[in-house]
C-alpha cells in the first residue's frame, strides 16, 4: 500500500501569530485560507490551523506529560514521520525557530529495532508537535 497525505486539523488562538510560526518561522508552504483558518504543506501532507476565539490572546491547548524513553511525552501530539537524514536537516533548522522545546533532538530506543530521531516543541498556542526520522522506515515504524 503506498501512503497517501493525511489531513489534520488544529485549534489556534491567533491565525496571523499561526501564519508567523507555521509559514514564515517553519517555512511551510501555505495553500488556501479564510480569515478564520489556513492551509500549510507539512512534508506533502494537509496541516491546517483554525482559530478558537474562545481560547483569547493568550489561551494555550493544554496536554498530559506520558513517559516514554525517561521523558515527558505531550499528549496529544502530532507531526511527520522523515528519512533520518530529513530529520536531520529539519532537527538544525527547527533550533533556529523553536525558542524551547519540550523534548530536546535526540536519538530514542538506541541500538533497539525503533530507534529514532525525535524532537518536541508546541506552537504558539500550546498545540505539541513530533518530528520523527528513520533510518529505514519502511522495517522501524511499525517494527516490534
Amino acid at each position: 500500500m503506498s501512503l497517501t497525505p493525511f489531513h489534520i486539523a488544529l485549534q489556534v488562538r491567533d491565525i496571523a501569530e499561526a501564519r508567523e510560526f507555521y509559514g514564515v518561522k517553519m517555512g511551510l508552504p501555505e495553500g488556501r485560507s479564510a480569515p478564520d483558518w489556513i492551509d500549510f504543506n507539512l512534508f506533502g501532507h494537509q496541516f491546517v490551523v483554525h482559530l478558537n476565539r474562545d481560547l483569547g490572546p493568550k489561551g494555550s491547548v493544554r496536554s498530559i506529560a506520558n513517559a516514554v524513553d525517561g521523558h515527558g511525552v505531550p499528549v496529544p501530539h502530532c507531526g511527520v514521520v522523515l528519512t533520518f537524514t530529513d530529520w536531520e536537516v529539519f532537527a538544525e533548522r527547527a533550533r533556529g525557530f523553536v525558542d524551547e522545546f519540550v523534548i530536546e533532538p535526540y536519538v530514542r530506543f538506541a541500538g533497539e529495532v525503533g530507534e529514532q530521531g525525535t524532537m518536541f516543541f508546541t506552537d504558539p498556542s500550546g498545540n505539541a508537535l513530533e518530528f520523527k526520522g528513520f533510518q529505514d522506515i519502511d522495517t522501524q515504524l511499525f517494527a516490534k
